[in-house]
């Protein structure tokens, strides 16, 4: 089946080093298609990269070097659903490898891409019909940077 959506990435040079490095990170990902720049041009020089196309768990990606005509900002983000708390540790660790910690479970890569390290069940707990579970876990999850599952299922139980 062909992915009818791709998330297109603009970077200023770096889009060759940044699908490395997500790839490094998500399990069942991999490297496709890299366009370079055919001879020297306003936006690059001969056999640079000027685009990368990446496989992340599944979901198709694009990358280009467009230059510094636009900045990546928290107001786009990936969702990265995990089931573990070491899931959570893991992922976080690694995009957060050169970038910075944001609050409620955002990291900002190195790149200035957002990502959203999130326990699975947190829409479940924050779902749930009974409210005062779920504005315990909303003031829980609310004093975090890196989301803590066990904390968040405490709350949840009252505990």
């Amino acid at each position: 089946m062909i992915q009818k959506i791709t998330p297109f990435l603009w970077f200023d040079g770096r889009a060759e080093e940044a699908a490395k490095f997500y790839v490094g990170i998500f399990a069942g990902s991999r490297i496709g298609n890299v366009m370079r720049w055919p001879e020297d041009g306003p936006g690059g020089k001969k056999g640079d990269v000027l685009s990368i196309d990446f496989e992340l768990e599944g979901q198709g990606f694009a990358a280009l070097n467009g230059g510094p005509a636009f900045q990546f900002t928290p107001a786009i983000s990936f969702f990265v659903s995990c089931e573990t708390q070491a899931e959570i540790d893991r992922y976080w660790d690694r995009l957060l490898d050169g970038g910075s910690p944001q609050q409620c479970g955002w990291v900002s890569d190195r790149f200035g891409v957002s990502w959203q390290i999130v326990p699975r069940q947190l829409g479940d707990y924050l779902r749930d019909p009974d409210g005062a579970k779920s504005r315990r876990v909303m003031e829980a999850m609310m004093s975090m940077v890196k989301l803590d599952l066990p904390t968040l299922t405490r709350a949840y139980e009252g505990r």
